[in-house]
């Protein structure tokens, strides 16, 4: 973990004085690929969670009205609608989800102008942790589809209610161009981590001209709000609750409105670890047993479609983390993007991407 510059530390301890949590014990968890580090705070024999997202370590969000022109020159978080860290962001999310029933951490104490907050800490039990230590897997994903469930029953705000003071936020939409930058990362970075040429101008339009229906089809329907990255990694698991609020959420300041197999994909093509091909396929049948108005077909047809995306995205990212980051840890995870890859080619509909990843040099990735 970074160490805190002596003026960011300064910052922090006059929050948690200010906020009565000055001679509270500090433990620093261990960070991610964001800019975002969390700690651990013991009060009075009770544990709380230190949010730290320095403001100015990211570009500004996408703000609502804003042209394709405008985003552009915002910058990258402004063209993919990511929150840019903004921990009002968070607040507002975390209000929402628990408005509808849901678990999220209860937020207590906000300094959004320097991103500092103090929530409840849900524990430890992360899905991915219980999993590695031997519980049993399949309910606790078939809990996590209720939850979806439930929340693509509901029709998302346009501005999720402001907390502890702030502004609300607005739930944007997972439009084409969020989906086109997420997709160009595949297309800008994976050529440079594998070694070869960068792509032709006539690869580059094929890949244009066959995602460009896809994201339409994806955008006309965006109906649910979207967690953004809904996996084992994110969710805990807190039995003593009941129904849906047994599955806590964290790490959704990102969400949209999207979708709504866009949490699906996430957390059953999970980049980091596996869920097998036949958790996944009863995962979607509880889905669909819950909401039997869906039209599964075509459901289906866009939850492969975005899936291919979102692997294709995250295969971008990983390969920019590893190549102009120097963070080869990241290399691991890369096979299993290519497995998901292979078997959602494989279905109707995707015969022309299939095609396209055997065209330009990727086909025998489609087997890793």
């Amino acid at each position: 973990m970074t160490a805190a510059t002596p003026d960011r530390e300064a910052i922090k301890q006059q929050f948690l004085a200010a906020a009565g949590f000055g001679s509270a014990q500090r433990q620093p968890l261990p960070g991610d690929a964001s800019t975002r580090r969390y700690e651990r705070l013991i009060r009075d024999g009770k544990s709380y969670m230190l949010m730290d997202q320095p403001p100015a370590l990211e570009t500004q969000p996408c703000r609502p009205g804003q042209t394709q022109t405008d985003r552009a020159e915002s910058g990258y978080n402004a063209m993919a609608r990511l929150a840019a860290g903004r921990i009002d962001a968070f607040v507002a999310a975390a209000g929402y989800l628990r408005s509808q029933g849901l678990s999220a951490p209860q937020c207590y104490e906000l300094d959004a102008a320097n991103g500092l907050l103090i929530s409840e800490d849900l524990g430890d039990d992360l899905f991915a942790a219980l999993i590695a230590r031997g519980q049993d897997e399949e309910p606790l994903y078939m809990a996590a589809i209720e939850a979806l469930a439930q929340l693509h029953e509901l029709t998302p705000p346009d501005v999720l209610p402001g907390q502890l003071g702030t502004p609300g936020w607005p739930l944007l939409t997972y439009d084409d161009l969020a989906l086109k930058t997420g997709a160009g990362l595949f297309t800008e970075w994976y050529p440079r981590y594998a070694g070869g040429e960068a792509l032709s101008d006539q690869a580059l339009a094929e890949w244009e001209a066959l995602w460009s229906p896809l994201r339409k089809r994806a955008e006309a329907g965006a109906t649910a709000f979207a967690h953004r990255d809904y996996h084992a990694e994110n969710l805990m698991w807190l039995p003593d609750r009941s129904g849906v609020a047994r599955v806590g959420m964290i790490d959704f300041q990102d969400a949209l409105r999207a979708h709504p197999s866009w949490d699906l994909l996430s957390l059953l093509q999970d980049a980091r670890r596996d869920v097998s091909p036949e958790l996944e396929t009863s995962a979607l049948d509880h889905y669909f047993g819950l909401r039997p108005h869906v039209d599964r077909e075509a459901f289906m047809a866009d939850y492969n479609a975005l899936a291919t995306l979102n692997e294709a995205r995250i295969l971008g990212i990983f390969a920019r983390l590893v190549v102009h980051f120097n963070k080869p840890r990241y290399e691991q995870f890369i096979p299993r993007m290519w497995r998901h890859i292979g078997r959602n080619v494989e279905a109707p509909g995707m015969e022309g991407l299939k095609d396209w990843f055997h065209a330009y040099g990727f086909g025998d990735k489609l087997k890793a």
